[in-house]
């Protein structure tokens, strides 16, 4: 069995909670780059053109492992290490905070709103629940045990130490994480609630929206309602799996989208500006589980709210 080498820890600190980038040089089979710059404006000037590639490397950007400032005609070496920080576009501030409803020495629980990402992705890095934790609570090696949508508000389980994340992770591998959502969306008297919806869905990269299609199911929601208020119903989702969007997925094949969604039953466009007054009505409300290392059992509930609903 091969063992998994050890990376070599950065030499420079995080920015703004977002870890430098690691560069590993690959073989040159056609002898194309002479030096480290000839590589570098290979692979990035693309994407941010010469000049700035040539900014970065005068202005010591790119650094090895030992901290050290690489110079731009150094010979092109197979193997060797590169750090440096990506220059990030500002981003719009999401006007709520995250909360914090369990903090030990393993895990932290946070309360995520609604507009903020995860984790870095796309246009989103430094405006996420990951790189605002890690700036602070002062811990710098926190990672996520799983995602929630951007979207979606609610309780996200974040892991302290990088030894313990694959424990935490393998217990949303396993199905051994009781999630409960919350959300707002009409009421359908033929829904037939409680019912549980079983499909096969399809998330297609770069296309915003999921859908169904006929096949072996690979998802799996109980959705109940809680309470009826006129033509508006407030429903308790349980997702059994984790595919991507699934809970709006199911309640817009229901007929019962969940309100203020922007991708179901229509894709809103992308280029709209963000409207932080109307968030999804989809709450992540408890999660529940045994933690792997201490084998205590843990439920926490999210102290959020739908604005829907009061």
């Amino acid at each position: 069995m091969r063992r998994r080498t050890r990376r070599t820890a950065a030499p420079l600190p995080q920015r703004s909670g977002i870890d430098p980038v690691r560069v590993r040089l690959p073989a040159d089979p056609g002898g194309a780059w002479g030096c480290v710059r000839d590589h570098l404006l290979a692979r990035y000037a693309p994407a941010v053109g010469a000049e700035r590639v040539d900014a970065m490397l005068a202005e010591g950007r790119f650094v090895g492992a030992d901290g050290a400032a690489v110079a731009a005609d150094e010979p092109y070496r197979e193997g060797r290490v590169l750090w440096f920080h990506r220059d990030l576009a500002p981003e719009e501030r999401v006007p709520f905070e995250v909360g914090v409803v369990h903090r030990d020495e393993r895990i932290v629980v946070a309360d995520k709103p609604h507009f903020l990402a995860t984790t870095p992705r796309g246009r989103h890095v430094t405006e996420t629940a990951l790189a605002r934790l890690r700036r602070d609570l002062g811990l710098p090696a926190l990672q996520p045990a799983h995602r929630l949508d951007r979207l979606t508000a609610g309780l996200v389980l974040f892991v302290v130490r990088p030894e313990d994340r694959g424990a935490y992770q393998g217990l949303f591998k396993e199905r051994l994480v009781r999630k409960e959502y919350e959300a707002v969306a009409p009421f359908r008297p033929a829904l037939g609630v409680p019912v549980t919806v079983r499909s096969r869905i399809v998330k297609e990269r770069g296309v915003p929206a999921a859908y169904e299609e006929p096949g072996e199911p690979n998802s799996e929601s109980r959705i109940e309602l809680v309470e009826r208020r006129g033509e508006s119903g407030l429903y308790r989702l349980r997702p059994v799996t984790g595919r991507t969007h699934q809970l709006r997925v199911h309640m817009n094949g229901l007929g019962a989208p969940i309100l203020n969604d922007p991708l179901y039953p229509v894709v809103r466009p992308d280029e709209e500006p963000e409207d932080f007054g109307r968030p999804l009505q989809l709450l992540a409300r408890a999660l529940e589980f045994t933690d792997p290392v201490t084998g205590v059992e843990w439920r926490f509930r999210s102290a959020g709210r739908l604005s829907a609903w009061g």
